[in-house]
């Protein structure tokens, strides 16, 4: 075995043990937030709370979220073949995308809830405040032990990062369910209630946003951030014997995973061992010299006025 192939055994199975510590983790907090979810289903009825009916509805989401976070752990841990050769990588983006997106979705009804609870005819009165402070404190009990699990690896990847993004955003809706019951219970604040539920929606919005923002960056293929590839172009064309490089095309499959493809025009006297050479040169360019590293890198060589199909049709 080369050093190369022993390197990238190594890494195959720092993969392999950071996707069980993924799925356990994942695994330890779904459990947690149903068992709350439930709690406060029932919490809501009993007391007819909104911003507690809310935080719910985002516990629902929670619960399809990092359900949908395990099983994607799971599968990004199996190894690529000729079907999927980037194996299952890429779904951790569409499990974000889907996540906030639902995510979304119960932030704007709750925001429509809220405007017709606050300024419709008819006032919604919540019962038993007492009742709905001690669901808050459960709730933002089971997301601080939801944190305490995922905190440590929230930035492994996107799939763990809107896995750790849904249990903040519930944090800080059962933060709001805490303080709307206090208010009601010292100061008798109806109202309170249906402007605390679209606090909380105020609050889920924005993130949502951000992750889905950050799904379609992957997704509509963009060049990943931090990489100018008009530079990497002008650092290419200054290695040894390459005349040009044009068809520059970058992009991510998933967390960690970027790839960049060229047309690399060289001499057209360069030797089959100069060719090598060039090619090793512009691999490490790319993976050590700019700020994004692009360990998977693919140039197709083409000798000094070689014209390709494509160009000879545009041409015609």
């Amino acid at each position: 075995m080369s050093p190369d192939d022993s390197h990238g055994s190594a890494d195959s199975s720092d993969a392999i043990d950071a996707g069980r510590s993924h799925q356990r983790r994942l695994m330890m907090t779904l459990a947690l937030t149903g068992t709350v979810f439930v709690a406060e289903v029932v919490g809501a009825i009993v007391t007819s709370s909104l911003v507690l009916l809310v935080d719910a509805g985002h516990m629902l989401t929670d619960i399809s979220v990092l359900a949908a976070s395990s099983v994607t752990a799971a599968l990004m841990r199996r190894k690529p073949n000729a079907r999927r050769t980037w194996g299952w990588a890429r779904l951790e983006v569409l499990t974000a995308a889907v996540g906030a997106l639902a995510l979304l979705g119960v932030g704007f009804y709750a925001l429509l809830e809220a405007g017709v609870r606050l300024f419709g005819s008819a006032q919604t009165q919540v019962h038993d405040t007492g009742l709905l402070l001690g669901f808050g404190l459960l709730g933002l009990a089971a997301n601080i032990g939801s944190i305490v699990i995922l905190v440590s690896q929230s930035r492994d990847n996107m799939n763990m990062r809107a896995a750790f993004l849904e249990v903040m955003n519930d944090a800080l809706g059962s933060i709001v369910v805490v303080i709307s019951a206090i208010v009601m219970m010292t100061v008798g604040w109806q109202w309170f209630d249906a402007a605390a539920g679209a606090v909380v929606a105020v609050l889920m919005i924005p993130r949502a946003a951000g992750l889905l923002h950050k799904a379609a960056v992957v997704l509509l293929e963009e060049t990943p951030q931090g990489l100018d590839l008009e530079l990497v172009r002008q650092h290419m064309e200054h290695v040894p014997h390459v005349v040009a490089v044009h068809d520059v095309h970058a992009s991510t499959v998933a967390t960690g995973m970027p790839i960049l493809t060229a047309h690399v025009v060289v001499e057209r006297s360069l030797t089959m061992e100069q060719s090598a050479a060039v090619l090793d040169q512009l691999r490490h360019c790319l993976i050590a010299h700019f700020e994004v590293s692009i360990p998977h890198t693919t140039f197709q060589l083409e000798p000094e006025g070689y014209a390709s199909q494509e160009e000879t049709a545009l041409h015609e």
